[in-house]
């Protein structure tokens, strides 16, 4: 019995400009149906996956050929539509009906850098203020329907939630999402541009461990206290170093004969030249890290930040420091109390990793207030 398959006349388009669809023969005898996009001078292939039967034996197979050749062409249309749309700086119509939380949930599942908690967080914010704000949006909302007006009002809604550099770090998240989405063509304008989220990053906001502060966590003790989320958190508040630096420490970062730490920063590496750190290490610190083993390690295994960060609200409590500490908060006190105990702002910079004095400044004003406390603590003059 003689079979055929539908033959199928791809359309040319322009010499510049193709889309085309074209077969590819399988050594498994099926045909493989897949895209030729030649735009501007650059030639890509896209794999459909979908293949069809050269050899039908009965109506079904050829309908089922016949489907799979009009799927195959729909989808060439409507890269075509794509392509042509984003040539003209517009949307295209698919594009316009997408769900932007199911676009921006796709990008936090494809995101693979450092920040990628802040991106889940940032997406959170968003979600809880159109819940607030935009009850009509909370489950969808369409690219064309984030206005600049509504940009404003989710900054002032971040700003009423978050303290200090919170509302700003949340919304540059935000907008690193709206960036994306406007280079995927998804929105046609980005609605961020000229909302600013006004704070002053240079103010010192969280909340830091005096000296007495510090001698009166470091002589609590309890049943139950992670030692390691402790002797972590000690070594962070004798040398400021980060989370994210204190849980990749390994022996090899020590060099035990001149007593100094070496170590790259994990938030500027690859970033800045200066993003290696020499931290002087005393007997006390020495102590706190102990003996080199014979195979290297890391220095402190710690459990997950979200458990470090339950163990050590549990120490500032059973202290009873008053206080919302976090792990950053002893770095800031490290730079603190040393700035407090008359070490130079450059000692300062280099000790913290800073390329320069602008983000060690905001301690400098930290001492001031201090300062300020202090003298206002005395009992009050009557003349």
């Amino acid at each position: 019995m003689k079979t055929t398959i539908r033959k199928f006349n791809p359309r040319k388009g322009t010499k510049k400009n193709n889309v085309v669809l074209r077969e590819k023969a399988l050594s498994s005898g099926n045909i493989s149906l897949y895209l030729d996009i030649y735009r501007d001078g650059i030639r890509t292939y896209e794999f459909l996956k979908l293949y069809v039967n050269p050899k039908t034996r009965n109506p079904v197979e050829r309908e089922t050929n016949r489907q799979t050749f009009e799927l195959a062409e729909k989808i060439r249309t409507q890269r075509e539509s794509e392509l042509n749309h984003l040539a003209f700086g517009e949307v295209a119509p698919g594009m316009k009906k997408i769900n932007f939380l199911d676009f921006y949930q796709a990008y936090i599942d494809n995101y693979t850098k450092a920040d990628k908690r802040m991106i889940k967080a940032s997406f959170v914010r968003f979600k809880n203020f159109l819940a607030e704000h935009y009850p009509q949006y909370k489950n969808n909302i369409k690219p064309d329907q984030i206005t600049k007006n509504m940009m404003v009002k989710f900054v002032e809604y971040l700003e009423s939630l978050s303290k200090g550099e919170g509302a700003l770090t949340f919304y540059k998240r935000f907008k690193k999402v709206i960036k994306y989405a406007v280079d995927e063509n998804v929105i046609s304008k980005n609605p961020c541009n000229g909302v600013v989220c006004r704070v002053d990053e240079h103010a010192l906001k969280k909340d830091i461990l005096s000296i007495e502060e510090m001698k009166k966590l470091l002589s609590t003790n309890y049943e139950g206290q992670n030692l390691e989320v402790r002797r972590a958190f000690i070594f962070t508040l004798y040398t400021g170093i980060r989370h994210c630096d204190i849980i990749n420490l390994k022996y090899n970062n020590v060099d035990y004969s001149n007593k100094l730490l070496s170590f790259e920063q994990s938030k500027t590496k690859g970033k800045s030249s200066g993003s290696w750190v020499n931290i002087p290490l005393n007997e006390g610190l020495l102590s706190l890290i102990g003996e080199k083993p014979a195979k290297d390690d890391l220095i402190f295994k710690l459990p997950s930040q979200s458990m470090c960060l339950r163990a050590l609200k549990t120490w500032t409590n059973k202290a009873q420091i008053d206080k919302n500490i976090t792990w950053h908060s002893g770095r800031h006190s490290f730079a603190v109390n040393i700035l407090n105990n008359g070490a130079n702002i450059k000692t300062v910079a280099s000790l913290l990793g800073h390329s320069g004095l602008k983000h060690t400044e905001k301690y400098t004003r930290a001492v001031d207030s201090l300062k300020e406390l202090a003298i206002n603590s005395l009992p009050k003059l009557n003349f």
